[in-house]
Order: structure tokens, then sequence, then C-alpha cells
């Protein structure tokens, strides 16, 4: 009886101390779960200026690209879309009280996915045209920015029509999905009477190096967007990327870009299974570091007057063929803005994943078709195929309230 008495008391202290012991290591759980995050969703980026936002603007962390056909068939009614988009545009940029719905028998103001407030998340949405726009419908043919064509294939392109073109392609980014699609759904809400959508695809970018600030990692591993010209720089941006007055352009164009947009699928369980040195090699550039090769920094000079021969970064090097800095550096006479997208799988259950590759340049033939001919039959074009996409020109932006985008050009 004794022995079984001090057993129950032994078994009951050690009960006592376990549920105590329990208690305290849930302790910092609960305390992790009452803690708010740092994260904060109200930096605003003005879309009024000299020139529309988002182009050299720094990548947020999410995008949709969405290009649409234009259904009415009316200049006004054209002219009223326009006005539209900039108003919506204006409302979601800044923070809102979002209106509340007391009539339960009518469907809501908005779709009620950001609960009471509207924070702007760094929003910012890019209206472009296509070349489709200047046909015989709205008379603005002679209106249509020099360089301005449909996309046509280049020798590794398996271009699908159904990925391809637009009258306006929009690009939405923000740092967070749920800010972009807030976005897109109250703009189609509010124009699904003027246009209907052509295609659309849904692009990221890394948290970790967006947070960090350092140059986004692509889906292949490696570092994309180190050669980008410095956006602070007003002179170099105004050489590479805005329409000037010294371009010949209609004078509307002064102050929008040329838009090159590529949908490219990477054949990622190939790459995967491909050597680092080919990787590198293919790229030109170490893979963690994204030093050119024989370097230590990404941005250090390749100093390719050093290695006239290509024994240390191939010529046929995605690198060299994009910049050959021959004469001068900035031989792409661009700044790109690229994605990644994953699409799910394909019929063969490979990845359907790839980069949505953006471009904004103030010359469509010298900045991306210059490039893009220079980097035809790259050993990257085993690993990759483009598959849709358009050229697009960015509407210049506006500066005061009371004007929309595209007034310039309708008023031209």
């Amino acid at each position: 009886m004794k022995s079984s008495s001090i057993f129950k008391v032994s078994r009951r202290n050690a009960l006592k101390a376990l549920v105590a012991g329990s208690a305290l290591f849930t302790i910092p759980a609960i305390v992790a779960k009452e803690t708010h995050s740092d994260r904060k969703y109200n930096h605003q980026i003005n879309y009024k200026g000299h020139h529309q936002a988002g182009v050299i603007t720094k990548e947020q962390k999410n995008v949709s690209f969405v290009t649409f056909n234009v259904t009415v068939s009316s200049l006004e009614e054209l002219k009223d879309l326009f006005k539209i988009i900039t108003n919506r545009i204006a409302y979601l940029t800044q923070p809102q009280k979002l209106p509340v719905n007391s009539n339960d028998k009518m469907p809501p103001f908005e779709s009620g996915m950001l609960g009471e407030h509207l924070d702007p998340d760094s929003l910012t949405v890019t209206v472009s045209l296509g070349s489709s726009l200047f046909d015989s419908r709205f008379g603005l043919k002679h209106l249509k920015p020099r360089h301005l064509v449909a996309m046509t294939s280049f020798p590794n392109d398996r271009l699908d029509s159904n990925w391809c073109g637009g009258d306006i392609a929009l690009q939405i980014c923000a740092n967070s999905p749920e800010s972009v699609v807030y976005a897109l759904r109250d703009i189609l809400q509010h124009t699904s009477l003027y246009l209907a959508p052509n295609w659309k695809i849904d692009g990221f970018l890394p948290s970790r190096d967006i947070d960090n600030k350092s140059t986004p990692v692509n889906l292949f591993g490696f570092k994309d967007g180190t050669g980008n010209a410095p956006a602070d720089n007003t002179d170099l941006m105004n050489e590479l990327v805005w329409v000037t007055d010294s371009d010949k352009e209609p004078t509307w164009c002064r102050g929008g870009s040329y838009q090159a947009v590529r949908l490219i699928r990477f054949n990622l369980e190939f790459w995967d299974r491909t050597p680092l040195e080919d990787q590198e090699n293919d790229f030109g550039r170490h893979k963690i570091t994204g030093a050119p090769l024989g370097m230590k920094h990404e941005h250090d000079s390749p100093e390719y007057e050093k290695d006239p021969h290509g024994d240390r970064i191939l010529f046929n090097s995605h690198m060299r063929r994009a910049e050959p800095r021959n004469p001068e550096r900035y031989t792409a006479k661009l700044r790109r803005r690229s994605y990644s997208y994953s699409l799910g799988v394909n019929e063969s259950g490979m990845l359907d994943m790839g980069l949505i590759f953006i471009s904004y340049q103030k010359n469509l033939k010298t900045g991306f078709i210059n490039t893009q001919k220079r980097l035809n039959g790259e050993p990257l074009e085993r690993y990759i195929k483009p598959f849709g996409g358009g050229y697009y020109f960015v509407l210049p932006s506006v500066i005061n309230d009371g004007e929309y985008l595209g007034e310039v050009l309708f008023n031209n």
C-alpha cells in the first residue's frame, strides 16, 4: 500500500511537472501568434508625372500583364474608356476607405477581398497601346508611333496567337498578389462595356531579393537585370527609354516609351541536369555572385578588352551577346523589367514556368529588336522557347488633375 501511494504521488507530481513544462514551451508560440507583421502596405507611388509609373519604377514583387481588345466603335467612346481607366488608377493608387453596401439585394460596390481599407501597396498601373489600335476604326492611323508594329517571330520562337497582341495592355504591379488582383477586378468592373480581355499572365519576383534590395534571381537561378542602366540617371533614361523632342515621332509620343513583352517558357527539367560550368558559360556569369566570369562582384566590369579571344567569357554567352560593350557601355538600348511566371504543368507533365521578359526603349529597333538579333542562336536557346507577347507603346503620363491618359493622342 505504501509503495502504491508513493507511486501515485510521484506520478501526480510528474504529470504536474509535464503540464507546467508544456505550458512554458507553448508561451512563445502564443506570443508569436499575437505579434503583428512589420509589413507595411501603405506606400504610395504617384501615378502623375512626366512619365507613367511602372517603367523605371523600382520593381514590385508581383505583376499581372493583361491585354485587351477594344469593343467600342467610336472615338468618343474610346476617349471615355481612357478617362475611366485614368480615374480608376487615381483611385487605386491612393488610400481609400472602401464603400459599404447596406442593400443586401444588390451586389457589393467592390470585391471585398481587401476588407475595409484599400492600401496602395506600391501599386502602379502602366497603360500601353498595341499597333492594332491604330487601324481604321478610330481614325488614328496617321498618329501611330513610328516603330510600332505587330510582333513577328524570331528563329527560336513558337508563337501562339492566343498569347499575342492586343489593342491595349495593362501592366499592374504591387507588392502583394491580392493588391494586383483587386486592382485588375476593379478596372474590369468599370470598363466591361468597352474592353474584352485578350490574354493575361501573372508574374512574381523573389520576395527575399526585393526585401534585401538585391538583383532578383530568375528560375534558372541567375540574377536578372544586373546590366540595367541606373534609373536615377535622367540623361541616360532620356537616351535609352523615353521618347524626347529630338526623336522623329509624332509630337504626342514625347514622354512615352516602346514596350516589348516576350513570354518565354523555360525547360527547367533539362536545365537542372546541366553541369554548373555549362550554365555559367551560357550566361557568362558566376551563378551565386552574379559576377562576370573571372570576377568577384556582380557589378564588376567584364573587361572584354582583356579577353579578346573569348577564352574567359565566351563570345556566344548571353551576357556578351546581349551587351558586347562595343563600342560603348549599354549597347542594348533598353531597360528591362522582367518577372518569373508559373502556369502549372503542360500536357507532357513538365513544369510550364519561365520568364515574362519586359523591356522599355525609346526605339523598338535599336532597343529590343537589335538586341534579340544578337541573341539569335545563343546556347541558351536549348532551354527556352518564346511563345507569346507583343510590342506596345506606353502612353505619356498625366501631370495635372483633370487630365487623362491618351488625351495628348486624341487632341493631336
